[in-house]
């Protein structure tokens, strides 16, 4: 059986809008049609994977739609990885941070940068200088954590002014 130009454009635009099980099983069903010899001529003719196409083909037989693994893919993240860091942080930052002084907020300021955060946990808590993330990434712990590197200007009191009377001019 031979595809014209048409059917392959519509066959390759359906199947790049579909994902995970969907774009599988769409797959299969497409091999089905073209009958003996489907596999072999979808790879050559459309580009598709026979390993896809016969996880596909699985799909469709069972019934059972198999789950893709993308959160197990990429990077882990700095915790997975240095498991104690987040509380040597914490631990770290609590001594030298303080609240909102008008208490607007529950953010807790701290004189402490990202990169002095990096520092003292090289000079003090024993990490080197590879196994520690970026200064960027500890900025973004420490936001999470609730910690907002600024510094805190004391609170003003308010100014005493007279009250107009209501027969004063203006």
């Amino acid at each position: 059986m031979e595809l014209t130009e048409e059917v392959k454009v519509l066959v390759l635009n359906t199947a790049k809008e579909l994902k995970g099980s969907a774009r599988r099983v769409f797959m299969a069903r497409t091999v089905q049609a073209l009958g003996e010899g489907g596999q072999r001529l979808a790879e050559r003719e459309l580009g598709w994977n026979r390993g896809t196409n016969s996880l596909g083909m699985h799909e469709v037989e069972h019934g059972l739609m198999c789950v893709d693994g993308f959160k197990l893919r990429g990077r882990k993240h700095s915790e997975d990885h240095l498991p104690t860091w987040l509380g040597d942080i914490t631990a770290m930052v609590d001594g030298q941070s303080q609240a909102d002084p008008q208490f607007r907020t529950t953010r807790l300021y701290t004189r402490l940068t990202a990169t002095e955060v990096r520092r003292q946990l090289i000079a003090q808590k024993g990490y080197t200088d590879e196994e520690l993330p970026t200064a960027e990434t500890i900025a973004t712990q420490l936001n999470m954590l609730g910690y907002y590197p600024k510094k805190v200007a004391k609170s003003q009191p308010q100014k005493n002014f007279p009250r107009r009377m209501p027969s004063s001019p203006r």
